[in-house]
């Protein structure tokens, strides 16, 4: 499987998130603790908003922990809202068209885990794709396919339920393929302005995902930690796997739950695939 990490809050220098001194996330692609592999080294990728039309993308097969480049750019892209992806590729050939984050327009998209049996009922997903977004599918991921689904079912328009819709046509046509458990995955995506982080599993055992407790609560336990005076009150992290070294500063989202990070209040609330009508 991968790690992703998305951050939303006041504009801060990538490296800052990415590379903190302990437990960092660039660390976790060779040191990952609570993901399926320990080492993820089959590319990365980087995305993030900064007034643009459409986000910045930098993706490459190289091992995060070795690219110079990543450190050089983070160091100088400043962001308010911000993806990071390093891969453990399963199945699928390690390529930059297969490092997340996925773009179209002006949304990004990231994915951690799998279809199970993907190969029984790929092409049914493939034909559910609307016709118009077909040809922009450039890699060979089902991580990206199922981002063309949600696109498919009005992703723009609602994400909560067009992941539900999605999710919820894999699962059936999965198991019309004779797939018990067809989707496993945490999920999050962005329109620059909100995140939507999603975790669920056919299974009921999805990978893990955290996110922070509100910057004024760390900023009381903490007083003394100087990136909880830099960045705003509204700052928030959500990870596959926790960074840094402050007990107390992560949740984990309950199981089929999908979050809202925004302005104003986040919300936290259930999830379940449906099928379309």
């Amino acid at each position: 499987m991968c790690r992703w990490l998305a951050y939303s809050g006041s504009a801060v220098p990538l490296s800052e998130v990415l590379y903190t001194p302990i437990r960092s996330f660039i660390d976790q692609s060779l040191h990952s603790k609570l993901g399926a592999e320990t080492t993820n080294g089959d590319g990365f990728g980087i995305g993030w908003y900064d007034g643009h039309q459409t986000p910045g993308l930098f993706r490459s097969i190289e091992p995060a922990w070795n690219d110079s480049n990543l450190r050089e750019v983070s160091m100088h892209v400043t962001s308010p809202l911000f993806f990071a992806h390093i891969r453990a590729a399963i199945g699928s050939s390690v390529q930059k068209t297969n490092c997340h984050p996925f773009r179209h327009g002006h949304r990004l998209w990231m994915h951690n885990g799998f279809l199970d049996g993907f190969v029984k009922y790929k092409r049914e997903l493939a034909f559910a794709v609307d016709p118009s977004l077909y040809p922009l599918i450039s890699g060979t991921t089902d991580s990206e396919l199922v981002f063309y689904l949600a696109l498919t079912f009005g992703l723009d328009d609602d994400p909560a339920d067009a992941v539900a819709k999605a999710i919820g046509f894999i699962e059936d046509r999965g198991r019309r393929a004779g797939v018990d458990f067809p989707f496993q995955g945490t999920i999050v995506t962005s329109d620059g302005e909100a995140m939507w982080a999603f975790r669920y599993s056919s299974e009921g055992k999805s990978r893990t995902l955290f996110f922070t407790r509100q910057v004024p609560v760390l900023r009381e336990e903490y007083p003394s930690m100087p990136v909880l005076r830099s960045v705003s009150d509204d700052a928030r992290l959500v990870v596959s796997e926790p960074i840094g070294n402050l007990p107390g500063a992560w949740l984990e989202m309950p199981e089929a739950t999908y979050g809202i990070v925004q302005k104003g209040d986040d919300e936290l609330r259930p999830f379940a695939p449906r099928l379309a009508t």
